[in-house]
């Protein structure tokens, strides 16, 4: 016997990484945990008659001579067949997305860094010339959907989109999708995001602008990914993390959010022993206290290989400059000749002033142009130090209209950080 199983706790991508498989591998029975996310549960609600699942307590362990995983690499995640774990004579197939450090050792793995794991399956599924139903293909796409944020997180690759438009060409219904993947957001939801606002902390740690909260709740709550993704939008942060006491079952949730130039949430929660991506992560702390998974959160943060490109890797050096009476005429010749939109403003080391060619343009009459610069100069300098973050400079730039940043070290200027900079960085261009 062959069976085919996900992750605990399933969501769509496990869900239709389960369907592919059992249809992939013909006559492999596809089971279904009993953990599922409440988005999926009202999802099989509707459609449990298409969906030939199996459950688990159907199964004879005994009789399975094939175990084809997916959407998991590690045993601890697969729900009560720990004793196929033991098994040395057991054909294991492994098709997975995540880069976490696996424990499963199989003789087959398909295991690449793909945006969802239903890709890998609809790759193949494609290549063997699969006819896929609308209702097939609508859900193998609302998995890719759900687990790229929309194909917005940066764990997408050009593959998921590809296997999105192969599914789309098989009538994927967007609407349906949708639809499913409405979040669960009630006034159960409604109460804990406002308590958490009542008193938003939000901490400056590594570059980060990051938001930390603390909640107890009693038993399982749906939809608590998507209160912490509201509360990262609203209180404006890189990352959020919130930290959710299960008083009843003596354990705490740590669930984090971040932006797609932030923080790598999964990597953090990696070490948390949880999982995720770079967007999205969470991790299941047993009998510790908030205040302990807090702390062990921000080393987690803080850890080296976790530590953002900092502005200092970015910065353009030696910084070209102009002297404060120099006249706007010469200024305007300096920029031509370098090709820069702005320069700084410097007295001996020491800076007093940034001037660009919007100030430029102010100039109307020819006695102007013989008029020193620090006449037309802007005065208030925005600087930024070696340690701020990409992030930071962009935010920066961003929020006073501005197209370049001096970074200053102990009272001198080492270093520039233009707006072209930080595209050239997001964009990974090569310089010209």
């Amino acid at each position: 016997m062959q069976i085919v199983i996900p992750h605990k706790n399933v969501d769509f991508d496990a869900l239709a990484s389960l369907c592919a498989a059992s249809m992939l591998y013909g006559e492999a029975k596809a089971v279904l945990p009993t953990s599922l996310n409440p988005n999926v549960r009202a999802f099989l609600s509707l459609h449990k008659d298409v969906f030939p699942f199996e459950a688990l307590k159907n199964i004879d362990l005994e009789s399975v001579e094939r175990l084809i995983v997916v959407d998991a690499n590690r045993w601890n995640r697969l729900e009560a067949i720990g004793a196929l774990s033991k098994r040395t004579d057991l054909d294991i197939h492994l098709w997975d997305h995540h880069p976490d450090p696996a424990d499963i050792n199989a003789s087959f793995v398909r295991r690449e860094p793909m945006g969802a794991a239903t890709t890998l399956l609809v790759e193949s599924l494609v290549e063997k010339r699969f006819e896929l139903s609308p209702i097939h293909a609508t859900l193998f796409l609302t998995g890719i959907y759900e687990d790229t944020g929309h194909l917005t997180f940066p764990s997408t690759t050009p593959r998921d989109l590809r296997a999105a438009a192969a599914l789309l060409e098989m009538h994927a219904d967007l609407k349906v999708i949708q639809a499913i993947l409405r979040p669960t957001y009630g006034p159960r939801q409604k109460e804990i995001l406002f308590t958490l606002l009542a008193a938003p902390k939000r901490i400056r740690f590594k570059g980060y602008q990051l938001g930390m909260g603390r909640m107890d709740i009693e038993g399982h709550v749906p939809g608590l990914a998507e209160v912490v993704s509201m509360y990262r939008h609203i209180i404006n942060v890189d990352a959020a993390f919130v930290i959710f006491r299960d008083i009843k079952n003596n354990c705490c949730m740590v669930i984090g959010r971040s932006g797609a130039d932030s923080l790598d949430v999964g990597a953090v929660m990696r070490l948390l022993g949880g999982g995720g991506h770079a967007g999205a992560g969470s991790a299941m702390v047993k009998s510790a206290s908030p205040e302990g998974v807090e702390t062990w959160l921000m080393e987690a943060i803080g850890d080296n290989r976790l530590l953002p490109i900092q502005i200092s890797d970015l910065m353009s050096f030696p910084v070209e400059s102009v002297p404060p009476d120099m006249s706007m005429r010469e200024v305007e010749a300096v920029l031509d000749r370098l090709g820069y939109s702005g320069v700084v403003v410097m007295e001996g080391e020491k800076l007093v002033g940034i001037i660009s060619r919007r100030d430029l343009s102010k100039v109307r009459d020819e006695g102007r142009w013989r008029s020193p610069v620090k006449a037309f100069m802007s005065r208030n300098v925005i600087t930024l130090t070696p340690r701020d973050s990409v992030a930071q400079a962009m935010r920066t730039l961003v929020k006073h209209d501005i197209g370049r940043l001096p970074v200053v070290e102990n009272g001198r200027v080492i270093g520039i950080v233009s707006r072209s900079d930080a595209m050239i960085y997001y964009y990974d261009l090569i310089p010209e």
